[in-house]
């Protein structure tokens, strides 16, 4: 499992649909080492901090196995590292090869794997297309973010370790699949018990018991 590219930026003012909106999701890799704090990659930032950031989304990862198949479905060759406004584009963690509470060594680093990502409008606006979250939803290679455990410098290159597999848990691409299609309440029940989920995931799955 490798480290492909370290993307950072800060947020930018775009004009979309009329109107001023503040984004971070334009991403550019960078050469040489980076500080993993934990927060956030040195460089990078986010636009909306309600939404994103934070320490259960300090680093979101994609894997780069899925640029060939949205090549593929978009019928595009423009892609470049962040494409989908990634800090670290992957080889070799897949969505249903990862779960929720696993822990890796990147680098220095020591991080965990907290939860996928669920798109806003503004991967639409990164990729020029409004109906792209859906196709991303709907196509669930959503990546996942990161908390930092033990910060530290991380390069592109760098090997990742899995040094611990959290034991009971959901793979990432299982855990997107029950909150966005639905399950089962003993499965809410498991999820929302995992010690690695980010407390937002937990409270979500939280609510659907309380609806049932």
């Amino acid at each position: 499992m490798t480290l492909i590219s370290i993307n950072v930026g800060f947020p930018r003012e775009i004009i979309h649909g009329g109107r001023a909106v503040s984004t971070g999701i334009f991403k550019v890799p960078v050469a040489g080492p980076v500080w993993l704090g934990r927060l956030s990659l040195v460089g990078d930032g986010q636009a909306d901090l309600r939404v994103h950031g934070g320490a259960d989304k300090a680093v979101y990862v994609y894997p780069f196995e899925h640029y060939a198949f949205w090549a593929g479905e978009l019928g595009r060759n423009d892609f470049s590292h962040g494409q989908f406004g990634e800090n670290f584009t992957t080889e070799g963690l897949l969505e249903d090869e990862v779960s929720i509470g696993d822990v890796f060594r990147i680098g220095v680093a020591r991080v965990q794997v907290t939860q996928p990502r669920t798109p806003c409008f503004k991967l639409g606006i990164r990729m020029g297309d409004e109906n792209f979250p859906t196709r991303f939803v709907t196509a669930n290679r959503t990546g996942f973010y990161l908390r930092v455990l033990e910060e530290g410098m991380v390069k592109a290159g760098d090997t990742i370790d899995r040094v611990e597999r959290a034991i009971d848990s959901m793979s990432v691409c299982d855990m997107f699949h029950l909150r966005h299609v639905g399950g089962t309440r003993a499965e809410y029940e498991h999820a929302a018990r995992l010690p690695g989920l980010s407390p937002s995931w937990c409270a979500a799955f939280e609510k659907r018991l309380t609806e049932k």
